[in-house]
């Protein structure tokens, strides 16, 4: 359960393996959020409203989160490279038909689908990382992949796109973004293997079992709510602080736009740094520190005015640890205590909860909190959420190798101790 034998360990297909994932998760980012800093001229184009803007991003997450649970667990069955690399090429020729879309209907129907092949190649290519990873470098590997999201998506995607719009249309930023996705789909098909393809592939394959199975492990269950939990805080704050900042606290756009950068910045930092730390401190600790201090810089942020350097660097605080939680749980937590056979399975489980109700539900239940209450009580509920993740996060059992050689106590009865 978890880890992969180090005697098979190849660095040569390990190296090439992460950096082409890594670029595909950068791109899934780019193609999701890049939507967002193309919005106005969307709206112009196609006589559309805001909240019409923001069905368009939920769709999305709705059918990624669907998709996750059910094509991970096709991926476990009859393969990676026969769900990855499909779901690659449509999620980029869907990005690249979105500028075609003639109204609101069609655009909803291709973000559907986008959504669908998007949340198919997450946990899919996430278990291939692990597989391709040295044990001991497996927190490191897939932080690396999933920080890729933050800073294609949430840091480099606003610049381009407000870049591209200078000599051309959304319509042809969609076909532009959309291409460089076909041309990984090729260098992808040359380069992943199947687990147990041969002896230099990381991994050994094992008769699947079934999702009811998967679901009686405790770090399954745990790391489903949890990334709930983080989901909440990411999603509602993500989505909501940029009005906060220029409704509530009255900051020029300008400086709406700076401190609301932060999210991607600190994303960034946090997807790739909390697991890689975990390697060496452990996932359990990691995890208890990432809800702990996203909750506490959350509450910084709470706490403070029209300060934009502060503003920054709590935001910039609480999304570094809230998205490394969201990276640690879905990846090396997922990978190790998957059961044999299940490693994607696992994943997309851990994914779709994240997506359908931390995504979806969460931002619902902000939505009402607004317009109920006023919209700066809806970080509370962002940190209400990272805080019960906090204790959730000490029923976590110890996964990382380092760790359970050290202490022989995190055995793997406790691991799918139900």
């Amino acid at each position: 359960m978890g880890g992969y034998p180090a005697s098979d360990y190849d660095p040569g297909y390990e190296w090439k393996a992460v950096a082409l994932l890594s670029l595909g998760f950068g791109l899934v980012g780019l193609d999701r959020w890049i939507i967002a800093p193309l919005a106005p001229a969307i709206m112009r184009d196609l006589g559309i409203s805001l909240p019409l803007i923001n069905v368009l991003i939920a769709i999305l997450g709705t059918t990624w989160g669907v998709a996750a649970v059910a094509m991970g667990n096709l991926s476990d069955r009859i393969g990676r490279r026969k769900v990855m690399l499909p779901a690659l090429l449509i999620f980029s020729l869907a990005s690249a038909f979105s500028g075609l879309a003639g109204g609101f209907t069609s655009l909803l129907l291709i973000r559907g689908l986008m959504g669908v092949s998007e949340g198919a190649f997450c946990p899919v290519s996430f278990a291939a990382t692990a597989e391709a990873s040295r044990p001991s470098r497996i927190g490191f590997n897939q932080g690396l992949q999933q920080s890729m999201f933050a800073l294609f998506g949430l840091g480099i995607g606003p610049i381009l796109a407000t870049w591209l719009l200078g000599f051309t249309s959304w319509r042809g930023v969609f076909a532009i973004v959309g291409l460089p996705g076909i041309i990984l789909t090729i260098l992808l098909w040359k380069v992943i293997r199947e687990p147990g393809q041969n002896q230099k592939t990381i991994g050994t394959p094992a008769p699947p079992t079934s999702i009811r199975e998967v679901l009686m492990v405790r770090n399954i269950r745990l790391a489903m709510v949890g990334l709930l939990c983080a989901m909440c805080g990411i999603f509602v704050v993500s989505a909501n602080v940029p009005i906060y900042l220029a409704e509530y606290l009255k900051l020029p756009s300008m400086q709406v736009g700076l401190v609301t950068s932060a999210i991607g910045f600190g994303g960034f930092v946090g997807l790739w740094m909390l697991p890689a730390l975990s390697d060496i401190f452990g996932r359990r600790v990691m995890a208890i520190l990432g809800f702990t201090g996203g909750a506490a810089f959350t509450y910084c942020f709470i706490s403070l005015g029209a300060q934009p350097g502060y503003l920054f660097a709590s935001l910039f605080g609480a999304t570094a640890f809230s998205f490394g939680v969201l990276s640690l749980l879905t990846g090396p937590v997922a990978a190790e205590s998957a059961l044999p056979g299940m490693l994607s399975t696992a994943s997309g489980l851990i994914i779709g909860v994240g997506e359908i109700f931390g995504g979806g539900v969460a931002l619902l239940l902000a939505g009402y909190i607004i317009g109920t209450f006023g919209i700066q009580y809806m970080l509370y509920l962002a940190l209400g959420g990272l805080m019960l993740g906090a204790v959730l996060m000490c029923g976590l059992v110890e996964t990382a190798p380092r760790k359970r050689q050290k202490s022989p106590r995190w055995s793997e009865e406790a691991i799918a101790d139900g």
